[in-house]
């Protein structure tokens, strides 16, 4: 046991001797209103309702309704007898009952209150206790506000912006690769939406947050710091971080598809000691705001031999390919061994971005906030917002995951010029193969990536 020695007063001097300017360096500034705010009728609310989200997981609509909150919104999600889900304003149009009490029907929802009946698409079904012209009057004058909402693969997406613009629904390569299983989770942060969305263009803070600032969350390699860079293709933003690992060379690709579909590496699959010819991503996963302080993450984790491995399909897998830790965990542990979590909504509920001061390494998220303004303007402007759907054929192709190549040392010392070098080359081989098949497109990549290999990274 030792004891703590207490030192005595210091003298004053000493402080005004040194470099403490808390006093002076205390900031009041606002939240960045354009990008943080997402609920009806502000620029980047309406901006976001031009595209599908996923609001819930299949297995959330059970026997009862569920009360939900997206983009500002309180809704209530169900699922009808005839097995349609439905997607409703949450206070019934007659008396502002909420719906979350309701009761599921053969066909659609009825309050609670006085047992108004409502379609999945809002029709007014029945009013009981009015009288016959009463309640045909009331069918046609009344709706209860309704968004079209669908389920694929364990996820309920849904449209929440204006009918008469909806758009075509992206379907990506990563739904449907073959021989992964997908199981769908929910990742909740106490935070804004786009804290959550920028760590995917900053991929140099796995080096830091999940290895050696905290303990080693998934292997050793993640603690290497290697050569960033960044890629700017339209709808599409990619961060790489090249890095060696002993006679190795590790890519792995994070990347975000406007605007907040995204996609990395493996968590657990790949470490950069094996070989690995293009893998995929261990998560297929859209950030989205609640409101404007909360944010959920709904996704699929991917397990096979593209994805992270098997084993990792188990309760707990997916908070730990989601952050590095699970999600609920006492505070003290939260402390000692922070993860994604801990990191973006210990900013503040909305972080200030003008109290940020960006370095060379936040060049992505730089690069994807200017990319947000310009589309929140357009679609202010009057005009349709970039879409996958307009630049790329079904099934539009993504670019996450891990490639590592056996590639010795060339002689110098610095290698970040020549791993900048392989990282474009090696996305210029995943554009080239862009509406391939996905059979045909993993062929052609790897046959170059053993080029490359072959002629130890020799890039033309």
């Amino acid at each position: 046991m030792t004891t703590r020695m207490e030192s005595g007063p210091v003298p004053v001097h000493r402080f005004r001797e040194s470099a403490y300017h808390g006093y002076g360096a205390r900031q009041s500034g606002a939240a960045d209103e354009e990008l943080t705010r997402v609920g009806p009728g502000t620029p980047c609310g309406e901006y976001l309702r031009r595209f599908w989200h996923p609001v819930a997981l299949s297995c959330e609509l059970a026997e009862m309704p569920v009360a939900i909150r997206i983009l500002g919104e309180d809704l209530v999600a169900f699922r009808d007898g005839e097995n349609r889900v439905g997607l409703v304003h949450r206070r019934c149009p007659h008396r502002r009952a909420s719906l979350e009490y309701g009761t599921c029907r053969t066909r659609g929802i009825r309050c609670c209150y006085h047992g108004w009946h409502f379609d999945v698409d809002g029709t007014l079904l029945d009013a009981p206790g009015q009288p016959p012209a009463a309640q045909e009057r009331l069918k046609r004058r009344i709706r209860l506000g309704a968004y079209p909402a669908f389920e694929h693969r364990g996820l309920v997406f849904a449209w929440l912006g204006p009918p008469e613009e909806m758009a075509e629904f992206p379907v990506y390569d990563a739904f449907e690769l073959p021989d992964m299983e997908m199981v769908p989770y929910r990742a909740p942060f106490r935070c804004n939406w786009l804290q959550v969305l920028d760590a995917i263009l900053d991929p140099i803070h796995t080096s830091f947050l999940h290895s050696s600032i905290s303990r080693e969350q998934f292997s050793a390699g993640f603690g290497e710091v290697g050569r960033i860079d960044f890629f700017d293709r339209a709808a599409w933003m990619m961060g790489t971080n090249t890095r060696r690992v002993g006679d190795n060379v590790w890519f792995r690709v994070n990347e975000l598809v406007l605007p907040n579909f995204t996609q990395a590496g493996a968590a657990f699959a790949a470490d950069g000691t094996r070989r690995r010819y293009y893998g995929r991503s261990s998560f297929v996963r859209w950030v989205v705001p609640v409101d404007d302080e909360n944010t959920t993450a709904l996704a699929w984790a991917c397990f096979g031999e593209r994805g992270d491995p098997p084993a990792w399909n188990t309760p707990e897998g997916p908070e730990l390919i989601e952050q590095g830790e699970v999600f609920d965990r006492p505070y003290e542990q939260r402390q000692r061994f922070p993860g994604d979590a801990e990191a973006v909504e210990g900013m503040g509920r909305i972080t200030v971005h003008d109290e940020e001061n960006l370095a060379p390494s936040d060049k992505g998220v730089a690069l994807m906030r200017r990319r947000l303004r310009e589309q929140i303007a357009a679609v202010a402007a009057g005009e349709r917002p970039l879409r996958v759907t307009d630049l790329a054929s079904r099934p539009i192709p993504t670019y996450g995951g891990d490639t590592v190549l056996m590639l010795p040392r060339d002689g110098d010392a610095d290698e970040s010029e020549r791993f900048s070098r392989l990282a474009h080359a090696f996305m210029r081989m995943q554009y080239d193969a862009d509406g391939l098949p996905e059979s045909e497109r993993v062929a052609f990549v790897t046959e170059r990536l053993k080029a490359l290999e072959a002629n130890r990274g020799a890039v033309g």
